[in-house]
């Protein structure tokens, strides 16, 4: 039986710059430079498999990046300072303090980002990552996660955990099928 795409999933949707906000769903970080005439987005990479998709992500909307480890050792993926994710980091930042945006809604592009920067299973739930230094994101994209129709529970990690067979299964539609190199294992399912 084929099933019927979602208009929200990430499969129906063109890839857009603003779907970049998936890495600061999760825990990247937006940096405005020179009085927000540019703009860049990274996020840190807590697994070493996740730094070839994203950049694959980058690169579908139009967005260079490259992969970077800092003194301590660190690995992320970064883009270069750009003019055009000015609006993305405006959005998401008040002075230098994530937030997030008035009215922010996802979609399975935005989810999809999310999911390869920060998500997980534990048993038998799907954890999306959190920014630990960002508390006041938290509630806000829960709020966001259920008006897509995945009611959540916020975790300690901290994470937004999303269990259940239908959850799971919306979760599943909406970020669409695994990106090439992602193991299905790590990749949200029903």
């Amino acid at each position: 039986m084929v099933g019927q795409l979602s208009f929200f999933s990430a499969e129906a949707r063109t890839p857009a710059k603003a779907d970049l906000a998936g890495f600061l769903c999760g825990p990247g970080q937006a940096v405005s430079f020179a009085r927000g005439t540019a703009a860049r987005v990274y996020v840190e990479l807590r697994d070493e498999w996740r730094h070839q998709p994203l950049r694959q992500a980058c690169a579908e909307r139009g967005v260079t990046s490259e992969l970077c480890v800092n003194e301590e050792g660190t690995r992320f993926v970064r883009t270069p300072f750009r003019t055009d994710l000015t609006p993305l980091a405006a959005r998401w930042l008040d002075g230098s303090v994530k937030k997030v945006p008035t009215g922010f809604e996802l979609n399975g592009a935005v989810l999809r980002i999310w999911a390869l920067a920060a998500g997980s299973w534990m048993e038998s739930a799907y954890l999306l990552g959190l920014d630990p230094n960002a508390p006041q994101t938290h509630e806000p994209l829960q709020n966001a996660l259920l008006a897509s129709g995945l009611p959540c529970t916020l975790v300690g990690a901290p994470a937004l955990r999303v269990t259940g067979r239908r959850r799971l299964a919306r979760l599943a539609e909406l970020v669409g099928s695994p990106p090439h190199g992602v193991a299905m294992s790590t990749w949200p399912a029903a």
